[in-house]
């Protein structure tokens, strides 16, 4: 009898901690939303912000080990679950009809944009797994990328959060820059919306970016981006390939199927064919899922902030930051050439 009411003592606990952790994610989560409202930090966005929070508190105070298997939920699965929801996103009617010919120009900025940045990591002998990351993340879409395909490239938690951080920042500043200049471009609104789908990191990046240049250059920019999206499922499916080709995943160790991308893929048909056409929506309803698509990233990226130790980031980060930084301009330069 002791000996039960121990266990069921010890189940309640390490559920009470598992909860612990997803409610501490939460409430970092919730700070980092509130940190985006303060002027300077409202251009980044909630996702860094979160991040940076996560990763004051592990400098500070450490990783809350009581509390790591609620964490690791957050981390994992709710990472998982953020990029099955992020398909509904993606719009496959407007895909499928108007940008496949966006399509080519998008599949070239993702082959350009991870062949060099990991051509200049290794000429700068960066850190290979983080600058991979930051290749995807400047070709694709940026932290959802990354987010992706971390589980198939094996990276590190540390990496991923690191490589998150650096994307969302370089991504913003780009993005800014572009507004900035826009007024003294000749380019017509369509081209700059072009411009900036194709060369710009994240969605909220070309929607930050696009929106001074009307709606014309903000529909378009949006569709060239959505190519981007979409070309990350077979992008993932290629990576797949390669670590089993190269043995980069160790000696005996299998690589999980990504679950999660099917997933993507099923949400971005259902978004697109069935959600406010079979089933009638309102757009508050897509705009509350898109919140808490956002939200549950952001959760995820608490757990994987909480991994990074600032003493490492120095010597780790600033090479592939560099390498990405340089891939960034030069893609910028090239796409504006192309439109």
């Amino acid at each position: 009898m002791a000996k039960k009411k121990t266990n069921e003592t010890e189940k309640t606990t390490s559920t009470g901690r598992w909860l612990g952790g997803i409610a501490f994610t939460l409430v970092v989560a919730l700070l980092g939303y509130v940190l985006a409202k303060v002027p300077g930090f409202d251009h980044v966005g909630p996702l860094a912000c979160a991040i940076v929070l996560a990763v004051v508190y592990r400098q500070i105070w450490g990783y809350p080990e009581q509390l790591r298997t609620g964490i690791q939920f957050s981390a994992k699965r709710l990472l998982r679950l953020a990029i099955i929801l992020y398909g509904l996103k993606l719009n496959m009617d407007v895909v499928f009809h108007q940008g496949l010919g966006l399509l080519a120009y998008d599949a070239g900025v993702i082959a350009f944009s991870i062949g060099l940045t990991v051509l200049l990591a290794k000429w700068m002998k960066a850190d290979a797994s983080l600058s991979l990351l930051l290749g995807v993340g400047t070709g694709v879409c940026g932290a959802a990328a990354i987010a992706a395909v971390s589980p198939i490239l094996k990276t590190r938690d540390e990496d991923t959060a690191i490589g998150v951080g650096i994307i969302a920042l370089v991504g913003t500043i780009f993005a800014v820059g572009y507004t900035i200049l826009r007024p003294f471009l000749p380019l017509t609104p369509t081209s700059y919306g072009i411009w900036s789908g194709i060369s710009l990191h994240e969605i909220a990046h070309v929607a930050l970016a696009a929106a001074p240049g009307g709606q014309d250059a903000l529909a378009i920019g949006l569709l060239a981006k959505l190519g981007r999206v979409l070309l990350l499922v077979p992008l993932s499916f290629i990576l797949m390939a390669w670590m089993k080709k190269t043995g980069r995943a160790g000696a005996g160790t299998k690589i999980g199927f990504p679950w999660f991308l099917i997933g993507f893929i099923v949400m971005s048909f259902f978004g697109s064919y069935v959600m406010g056409n079979v089933i009638p929506v309102s757009d508050g309803f897509k705009d509350g899922i898109a919140t808490l698509t956002t939200f549950i990233l952001t959760m995820a990226m608490v757990g994987l902030g909480l991994n990074v130790n600032l003493r490492d980031l120095r010597t780790k980060a600033l090479r592939p930051l560099i390498a990405m930084s340089i891939t960034s301009v030069l893609l910028s330069v090239l796409a504006y050439v192309l439109v």
